[in-house]
């Protein structure tokens, strides 16, 4: 592709960029299996108490705001490359150890270690890829990152609707009795396994993936630096943008990161990247995959339905996702994600009318359905697009790392309440809370958020700081 007299090579960016955005399928896939096996791990472990059933679908978050508070200071000492290498190896040993736990405590304990690889994965993928991508095409790049997250979710959803069409509960079985099905006794337990295989992949494809050119310009390794710009770009590419990182990088070899963050401009940056990403989350989408079974049951499906509801869910996320990726780069970031907040908050009120009035059918799935629709064109992908590209080049892994700190924190609280909250309050008055915490985005996003699209990491940089 050539742009502005320079020709990219495109075919090789694609394939750094999906080998690294591999973080964000295994990153999906751990987030919503447990969506699928969620009725079978109860009744097998005992669980009962709505605070105890938040924790074992909650703890995995623990893992993550673990991996995203660690891994930033780790990232600019020794690049994102290792350490994304290194959450594979953590999805790995989560994948097989959540299918062999057994006891609660164990299986606990391998879903934090998912988790970290999750909050590494979600820190440094996206990073990685904004990176080393030309501004005129970093949006689409980076939005593949979400692209393979929500892969991976439909991964999950399928893997489990799989597993359960091998063994199909019998119409009328359910409560107790479950557990002496197949799928109680084993089943469920392959659809944590079954992980285990895209992370080996992901492990070793990240051997062919070169090191983040502006990593190597901050450890004064230019000339490798070089070599990555030409083989995307061309020399007359890498000798520009070489100038224009050199010149943010200037006299920050060896800054205090966490003190330069404590500056007035720095600090708006950060709460203006924590703001984007504790409200990707308290937007309320991921109670839909974390607790679907509930949310479906609510609306009067069957096991089997759920899980074919699952799906579909997981299709349209997918789906949507094309579209932020087909229009970040022509409509802008700003324009979609207002878009999203507005259309979600009035689908979820419509959600929890139905609730409400204890109307149950088809036209509950049509309107989560749409919920799904508008994240997943939306707020899902463009939320890591502007995490990726607001922090300036010599905090950008510290500043990141915390940015994701507070999305994985804010995840945690939302689904770990989420539960309580249905119980005590109902499901029609949780969704309006939701809905209301989407409204309030966009005022936050109209007053607060910039527009970034077709300017380089530096431009934005220096808008922003100067």
């Amino acid at each position: 592709m050539k742009k502005d007299g320079i020709r990219f090579n495109v075919t090789y960016l694609f394939g750094i960029t999906m080998v690294s955005a591999l973080g964000g399928l295994l990153f999906g896939y751990d987030l919503v299996v447990i969506g699928g096996a969620k009725e079978f791990y109860e009744l097998v472990y005992g669980l009962s108490d709505p605070a105890i059933k938040g924790w074992a679908v909650s703890s995995c978050i623990v893992g993550c705001i673990i991996g995203a508070m660690s891994v930033g200071k780790p990232a600019d000492v020794f690049g994102r490359k290792k350490l994304l290498s290194l959450s594979a190896l953590l999805f790995f040993v989560s994948a097989i150890g959540s299918g062999y736990a057994p006891t609660f405590n164990q299986f606990v304990l391998y879903r934090l270690l998912g988790g970290i690889g999750m909050g590494i994965a979600s820190t440094l993928s996206p990073m990685y890829i904004a990176e080393v991508s030309p501004a005129s095409m970093r949006g689409r790049f980076v939005s593949l990152n979400q692209m393979t997250i929500v892969i991976g979710i439909l991964l999950a959803q399928l893997v489990n609707y799989l597993i359960m069409c091998s063994h199909p509960v019998p119409e009328g079985v359910s409560g107790v009795a479950l557990m002496g099905t197949w799928l109680g006794k084993t089943g469920w337990r392959w659809m944590f396994a079954a992980e285990s295989i895209p992370a080996l992949a992901f492990f070793m494809l990240m051997f062919f993936v070169p090191r983040s050119p502006r990593w190597l310009c901050r450890v004064e390794k230019s000339d490798e630096a070089k070599a990555v710009m030409e083989k995307i770009g061309g020399e007359q590419y890498a000798s520009e943008s070489l100038i224009s990182i050199n010149e943010t990088l200037e006299n920050t070899h060896h800054l205090n990161e966490f003190a330069e963050m404590l500056k007035p401009k720095m600090l708006k940056i950060m709460f203006l990247g924590i703001g984007i990403a504790v409200f990707s989350q308290w937007c309320g989408i991921n109670v839909i995959f974390n607790y679907a079974h509930d949310i479906f049951k609510a609306a009067g499906y069957g096991v089997n339905a759920v899980l074919f509801n699952l799906v579909v869910v997981g299709l349209t996320n997918f789906l949507f996702t094309f579209v932020a990726v087909a229009v970040v780069d022509r409509l802008g970031r700003k324009k979609l994600f207002l878009f999203g907040a507005v259309s979600l908050g009035i689908s979820f009120s419509l959600v929890g009318l139905c609730f409400h009035m204890q109307s149950q059918g088809i036209h509950v799935l049509i309107l989560v359905l749409l919920s799904i629709a508008c994240f997943a064109s939306s707020i899902g992908p463009i939320s890591w697009v502007l995490i990726s590209e607001i922090f300036p080049n010599r905090i950008r892994g510290v500043a990141t790392s915390i940015a994701v700190l507070s999305m994985w924190i804010a995840n945690f609280v939302l689904a770990y309440t989420f539960p309580s909250m249905n119980a005590y309050l109902g499901a029609d008055k949780t969704f309006w809370i939701y809905s209301g915490i989407c409204f309030i985005g966009a005022v936050f996003i109209i007053k607060c958020v910039p527009e970034t699209k077709g300017k380089t990491l530096e431009q934005i940089e220096k808008e922003l700081v100067d």
